[in-house]
């Protein structure tokens, strides 16, 4: 029952739209590097996790310095990465659909690590109230509940970056493209206003 409840609540938290879930779904439906950014997703979600459990959670609440600089610092990120998908967008040019080519590997795990730490939600959700939500139940059933908030966020990663390549046919036209890349841009602007609000 820990289990499923872990996975629940880890489910919930996961699948609303942000930054890191707009990127993997991009790149998804480029069907490039998907298998590295879906693993690298939901490794860092499970050492957030895992480092909630582990009592980080009080940390990161209590500390003042690190939530502003994960602010600051991930609403410049979230600005910068909406003007250049706006960009893209008024450009208007069709993606190629390959397996190859775009950004390296590196720019892309760099970019995943942005939208990753530099958004003080993720620490809310997983080190804090997953955290939170974990420890309110002895050994081990705490442990069994993050197991099952780790396996939410890796299903869901899968689903979304390794699922995107059926939304590839819909992306065949520029028009498509566009419309994809001013959403993301206006939810990075959207997330970065929140961020700073």
């Amino acid at each position: 029952m820990d289990f499923f409840n872990g996975y629940a609540t880890g489910l919930a938290l996961i699948v609303a739209i942000g930054s890191q879930n707009a990127y993997v779904l991009r790149q998804g439906i480029l069907r490039q590097h998907v298998l590295p950014l879906v693993l690298f997703c939901a490794l860092s979600d499970a050492l957030l996790i895992l480092a909630g459990i582990g009592g980080a959670g009080l940390l990161v609440r209590d500390n003042a310095f690190l939530m502003s600089l994960t602010r600051f610092g991930g609403a410049l990120f979230l600005l910068a990465y909406g003007v250049l998908a706006a960009r893209r967008a008024w450009q208007g040019l069709p993606m190629p659909m390959s397996r190859t080519g775009g950004a390296p590997l590196a720019a892309a795990l760099a970019a995943c690590f942005a939208f990753t730490f530099l958004n003080p939600h993720v620490y809310l959700d997983t080190v804090v109230l997953l955290g939170a939500l974990a420890n309110q139940r002895p050994d081990p059933a705490r442990w069994i509940f993050g197991a099952g908030a780790m396996s939410a966020s890796l299903c869901w990663f899968a689903a979304l970056g390794f699922g995107a390549r059926f939304l590839a046919p819909l992306f065949a036209t520029a028009l498509a493209w566009r419309v994809l890349d001013s959403v993301i841009a206006l939810t990075m602007w959207g997330l970065a206003t929140m961020l700073l609000a």
